[in-house]
Formats: C-alpha cells, structure tokens, sequence
C-alpha cells in the first residue's frame, strides 16, 4: 500500500459567482502543427470565497486555463460542452496544462472527429504541495472551487451548455481521486467522469512514515518551509492537511498518523481512511449511478492497478456502467498521448451537445 501511495503522489453546481476574475490573458500555442494553433488558451485568475481563510494562507485567486476550441471565435453563436481537468501532486494547473500537450492533444483529437469543446484546467496547488481537491480548513475548500464557483464562473464567461448533463470531469493521479471524490460528494454537477491512474482510492496507512521524518516536518516553523520538499516530507504532510487538519496546531495545523515518539495514532488513522474512495463508495452508490459515463485507466506498471481495479469492480458489482483499461505503460509516461487520443473523444461521445 505504501508503494501505491507514493507512486501515485509523487508524480503528481452552484454557489454565487466568484467575486471577481481578472482580464483574461492569451497563451501562445507551443505546437507547430495547425491543429494546435487553431486551439486558444486563455488565462484567468478567478477568486474562490470557498478557498479565502485557509490556514496555510493559500491565495484564494485561483490561476485558471482554458483551452477553446478551433470553431469557437469563427461561430460566435455556437455553445459547447465543458471539461474540467485536475492536475495532480507536486504540479500545478500551467505545468499540468503543458504536460499534456493540451494545443496539439485537442488538435488531433478534433481533426479526427472529437465534437469539439472547452477544456477548463484549474490550479489546485498549495505549499504542500496538493489539495486533494478536498473540504479543510487548512487547505481551503477545493471540492466547492471546483464543483460550483468554476462552473459559474464558466458558464458566465464563455459560451457552454450550461447544464451538468455537458459538463465532464476529468483528472491523473491526485486529480483521478478528485474526480472519484467530487463524483460521489458533488452529484448533479457534472454528467460524465475520466479517472486516470486515480491515487489514494485504498486507505493510505502510514505512508512509510518514519520517526526521523516526523520529526523533520515537526520542526518546520511555516508553511512556507514546505515548499519543494521531498516526497518522503511532502506526501504525509498534504494528506494530512486534507484528512486530518488540527486548527489548534500551528504553524503546521496538521496532525500526523505517526507521533514524535513513533507510536501509531489510530484516531488520526481512521480520519484518513474515511476518506479513501473505495471507503465511502459503498454510501454513494446512487450519486454514481446518474453518470452518463465513467471511465477508468492505469498503465500496467503503475503500482495503482490493484486500487483502480477494485473501483472498477465495485462499480460492476452495483451494475455501474464503467470502462476500465490497464494499458502498458506506468503513472506517466503515456498520459499526453491518452489525453488526446482516448480521454477527450470518450468524453466528447459521452457528454449532451
């Protein structure tokens, strides 16, 4: 379990408008291709009130891409569907964006008949380096940033199908368990989901959490300190901050599974294991059941595939529909190639125009 975890960390509606958003700015095309060029990026920075007042002080303005489609300035009263795609560990929404190839991805994606539509890449980023897209005060509301106050801010900026049954939602890694999370937490948000190589859907245990690594993060004086930090560091600390904050406990306001003197904290560990998926999956069956589609992938050399294939088969158990492939390939390595040429047409099919 502890390889699970580390392997998939490491590596990486509605609620009143958002207060406010700054112009939006253009993102030039990176890929030579035409089909690339012909897909626009925007940047915007949305203000988030669910994700003001966190602990670790994390801007509540939120860095926001959108990639637009080739048609969408050449027919001005054209709407689209929407996709939300969440990056996942130690990235952020930029870095995400870029890893995926996103201009040419969607390019060859549409030239090969993908209805088009809007790709929408929030940033969910902190100094520990991840939300996990959840509801803490430490880290500040995500899942409401991305259920509800993007959504809305979306639907008011560009030109949707302003409904859930168009919006999907998508994610790798930490961003596959903020689907998984989201779908069942949040339904009638959104009508379809893609997990890829989805983290943190078993318990997580200890995450190899030594004594001597307890004590280094006890020692940070900041936030701040956390940033870039090992893995080994990194992973149990932003776990933490999602699945087991302590408020009364500065400056960390976390409360680790393991203490200074190396003893196990079952209270601490039956915080975090409520909130695995395939913990709670069993109380959210009919939130699933109103997907329109859901799929799942995992590269066979990703220590993942045991954990996405038992989500697999708990949604075939409740009779789910779902698709599941394992792929040869591990956490990363093909995930630009499936974006373009399996994630987005599944979801395009999948999704009301």
């Amino acid at each position: 379990m502890q390889n699970i975890v580390a392997a998939a960390l490491a590596l990486l509606a509605l609620l009143p408008l958002p207060a406010f958003a700054a112009p939006s700015s253009q993102v030039s095309a990176t890929d030579p291709s035409d089909s690339a060029l012909n897909v626009r990026i925007e940047r915007r920075i949305v203000h988030s009130p669910a994700v003001a007042g966190n602990l670790l002080n994390t801007s509540a303005d939120r860095e926001v891409y959108i990639a637009l489609p080739p048609s969408y300035d050449a027919q001005p009263k054209r709407r689209y569907p929407v996709v939300y795609a969440l990056h996942g560990f130690s990235t952020d929404a930029r870095r995400w964006m870029e890893k995926l190839q996103t201009q040419a991805g969607l390019g060859r994606a549409f030239a090969s008949g993908a209805a088009e539509l809007i790709v929408v890449f929030p940033d969910a980023s902190n100094q520990y380096g991840g939300s996990f897209y959840g509801r803490s005060v430490v880290t500040g509301d995500f899942e409401t940033f991305v259920a509800d106050e993007l959504p809305a801010f979306i639907d008011e900026n560009y030109r949707t199908i302003a409904r859930p049954a168009a919006r999907g939602l998508m994610g790798h890694s930490m961003g596959g368990y903020g689907v998984a999370r989201i779908a069942m937490m949040r339904p009638g948000r959104f009508g379809a989901l893609y997990m890829m190589s989805p983290c943190c859907l078993a318990p997580l245990g200890v995450q190899g959490l030594t004594q001597e690594e307890v004590h280094y993060i006890h020692a940070l004086k900041s936030p701040e300190q956390a940033v870039g930090l090992p893995f080994k560091y990194a992973g149990p600390l932003a776990t933490a901050a999602a699945f087991s904050p302590n408020p009364a406990k500065p400056p960390l306001f976390v409360d680790l599974p393991v203490t200074d003197a190396g003893d196990l904290r079952q209270d601490v560990m039956a915080k975090r294991d409520a909130n695995a998926p395939l913990a709670f999956l069993d109380q959210y069956v009919a939130a699933l059941r109103t997907y329109r589609a859901i799929g799942i992938d995992v590269g066979d050399a990703d220590s993942i595939v045991p954990a996405a294939t038992e989500l697999h088969e708990s949604l075939d158990r409740y009779v789910i529909s779902n698709t599941f492939e394992v792929y040869s390939g591990d956490h990363t390595n093909r995930v630009a190639e499936r974006f373009g040429a399996v994630v987005i047409p599944f979801l395009a099919r999948s999704l009301a125009e």
